[in-house]
């Protein structure tokens, strides 16, 4: 018996907005959710265009690797304890090449792991350290991210990683039901 809450998403069929039914073609697009959290975030349809703009954005832009994102991604959905995005796979890495194993290594023991560069070591360790040990993550730490990537690729990041943990942390105290259809 689950302890977590049930907080059911807008049925499919009753979402006329043709912004956030298009919002739920792109998370199918893409891989990165599926209906039901754009669903879910109907209940407020404001907020479902700006967090699901943000979750797109975050994963799909910017100038870090997308794989290396998608690993950090399921690694931080795996710490909060999050099933939900822990199941879900971006469409786009899949087809770059990321594979099974090497996101269990990435949300494993990466630091002793030779399929990963220093710089994916030290990002993979950002997301960790930043919700297991915040207080490692000092100036020290930001010197030795300065060594694989620019400033703007550091903020990135730390965005990325607050953005999707805290999204994560709220999605894992919910017991979603079932995709509609399946």
């Amino acid at each position: 018996m689950s302890l977590r809450a049930t907080l059911p998403p807008v049925p499919r069929a009753a979402i006329e907005d043709p912004k956030l039914r298009a919002l739920i073609g792109r998370s199918e697009e893409t891989g990165i959710a599926d209906s039901r959290f754009v669903r879910l975030m109907a209940h407020v349809p404001g907020y479902a265009e700006a967090l699901h703009d943000a979750l797109d954005r975050s994963l799909m832009e910017g100038e870090v690797d997308h794989g290396l994102k998608e690993i950090v991604r399921i690694q931080l959905a795996r710490l909060a304890g999050d099933p939900y995005f822990s199941a879900f796979r971006s469409k786009r890495a899949l087809a770059d090449g990321l594979t099974e194993e090497r996101i269990e290594a990435g949300c494993g023991d990466f630091e002793t792991d030779d399929r990963f560069t220093p710089a994916e070591k030290w990002a993979l360790r950002y997301g960790r350290l930043m919700y297991r040990a915040p207080q490692a993550v000092d100036k020290a730490f930001y010197d030795e991210g300065r060594t694989h990537y620019s400033e703007a690729q550091i903020v990135e990041l730390g965005a990325f990683i607050a953005f999707h943990y805290g999204m994560q942390i709220f999605l894992a105290t919910l017991d979603l039901p079932e995709e509609e259809g399946g």
